[in-house]
């Protein structure tokens, strides 16, 4: 991975601004691209963009492959004839949260509508090519989710038994029964894909580079484990015999269930773990970098029973490790990979990160604990690695400065020689100025706002992913503030950089 000095924000999406209940990848995408050009940023992280399902989660997708159809910009659909004017007429949502429920049902509704006049008006050669090259995951995306439609929503393992174990004779009649549905569900796909490698390739054009999030482990009720079901560990019911967590750590004293199926390694290994294979170069399609979620479930896992009600009662589990990374490159190449190694510590996770020169992470809300010897210290950083303030899993750092033991607080003051007034800012700029290759910071930070924005609580299941931010809210201050240090720790793009014009200029 390349050694220049970079930084950028990490914004997901679902939290830019925008009339229509959630944040697209329409005009204001466009905007936010725009205005990072401008602040001389080159970097922008996204959380995973696959379709969610329980608790609106991002690392919980229907999918490993397919885009997220909430992320649809509608008036790209009026501008392809799909839609009308009068077909946007929105209800009153709020601009400030995502209130997922009421946006799923008028959306959805929408892109029912824009499908129909689709049918009835377009015989597209795009959708078809579309079609028979993402076959090889697509048409069982399609059919499990015109399948969760027939069964009111329920999980996989709760349909017929002959669909739940996929019976050839069944599968055939759906397929047929459902074909109007799957061809929805591929028609949303097609428009994902479109709209997002053209902003994608728009950031491009500015000298941005998109960072992708690849979960380590699918979702229970996705199209994956239901396809798949060879490759984890399922009893005859289609429910899980073990089940993925963490053990007690900083942000749970009962550790985190995930409750996603836990990988049959042995069993990928057999075919050369061609759907991680299929998987890495999906997503190395979608992004320029990828975060490797959770990297140290490829050395060892927290497996916890699947009937558990908490992950204190589980235990170590070998990885693939250097077998799975080996392959893997083999038949890709070199692979543009941050690794999400935060967690217990282990020599061996951070041997098999360093083993491929995969960057590593380190987020400054966590270095106030203990000594100068801290890990997230930045005095204590190698340059391969990526700094944050905090991730989506933290508080913002105003939030956490707020609640943080008065010790931390403390060695931080004393640490920048501050009086922590203006502590977001502080910490942005001991991110920018460490010697880590990249710096990434929430938007959230830039802005200064405390906890009523903080995007994730790890052992909670409601009430998360909701934040957005309002277009006053992305100030000329701030881009200034973001100018000036990416010019003074020597992070800002060059200068003589290709401006194109927005697309999407209003």
């Amino acid at each position: 991975m390349s050694p220049k000095r970079t930084s950028g924000i990490l914004l997901h999406p679902t939290s830019l601004p925008g009339p229509f209940g959630i944040g697209d990848l329409g005009k204001h995408a466009y905007h936010f691209v725009d205005w990072l050009h401008d602040a001389k940023q080159q970097l922008w992280q996204v959380l995973p963009l696959g379709p969610t399902g329980y608790g609106d989660s991002p690392y919980q997708c229907f999918s490993a492959f397919a885009g997220n159809p909430l992320l649809l910009d509608l008036e790209d659909l009026v501008k392809r004839g799909y839609l009308t004017p009068d077909d946007l007429a929105v209800p009153i949502f709020s601009r400030e949260r995502v209130d997922f429920g009421p946006v799923i049902t008028w959306k959805m509704s929408v892109l029912e509508r824009a499908f129909q006049r689709f049918q009835k008006n377009d015989a597209s050669a795009s959708f078809q090519a579309f079609v028979t090259e993402q076959q090889w995951w697509l048409a069982d995306y399609g059919l499990f989710m015109a399948l969760k439609g027939e069964h009111g929503g329920h999980p996989w393992p709760e349909w017929e038994p002959a669909l739940r174990d996929r019976a050839a004779g069944a599968l055939a009649a759906a397929r047929e029964q459902l074909k109007g549905r799957i061809q929805f569900h591929y028609f949303l796909q097609w428009l994902f894909f479109e709209q997002w490698l053209t902003l994608k390739s728009y950031a491009n054009r500015k000298r941005i580079r998109i960072i992708g999030d690849i979960p380590i482990y699918v979702a229970m009720d996705s199209a994956d484990a239901w396809s798949q079901r060879e490759s984890f560990y399922f009893d005859e019911q289609g429910h899980p015999t073990v089940i993925a967590g963490v053990p007690p750590d900083y942000f749970s004293p009962t550790g985190q269930l995930w409750g996603n199926p836990l990988y049959n390694w042995e069993r990928m290994a057999a075919d050369g773990y061609a759907w991680w294979i299929e998987r890495f170069r999906a997503n190395l399609h979608l992004y320029d970098l990828v975060r490797l979620d959770h990297f140290r479930g490829f050395y060892n896992y927290w497996e916890v029973p699947g009937d558990a009600e908490t992950a204190i009662n589980g235990r170590w589990v070998d990885g693939p490790r250097e077998h799975f990374f080996d392959t893997v490159i083999s038949a890709l190449g070199e692979l543009p990979l941050i690794a999400e190694d935060l967690g217990e510590p282990d020599p061996g996770v951070y041997e098999l990160r360093d083993h491929y020169q995969f960057p590593g992470m380190k987020v400054l809300q966590f270095a106030w604990g203990s000594d100068g010897a801290d890990p997230f210290l930045p005095q204590n950083y190698d340059k391969n690695c990526i700094v944050y303030t905090g991730t989506h899993d933290n508080d913002t750092t105003q939030g956490w400065y707020r609640t943080a033991p008065e010790k931390e607080r403390d060695y931080l003051r004393r640490y920048l020689r501050v009086d922590g007034t203006d502590i977001a800012w502080d910490l942005i700029r001991l991110a920018m100025m460490s010697c880590a290759n990249m710096a990434v910071v929430p938007l959230q930070d830039c802005m200064n706002l405390g906890s009523e924005a903080r995007m994730n609580t790890p052992a909670v299941a409601s009430g998360n992913w909701t934040w957005r931010f309002l277009p006053h809210q992305l100030s000329d201050s701030i881009k200034a503030g973001l100018v000036e240090m990416a010019e003074l720790y020597g992070r800002a793009y060059v200068a003589s950089a290709e401006r194109p014009t927005s697309a999407h200029a209003v």
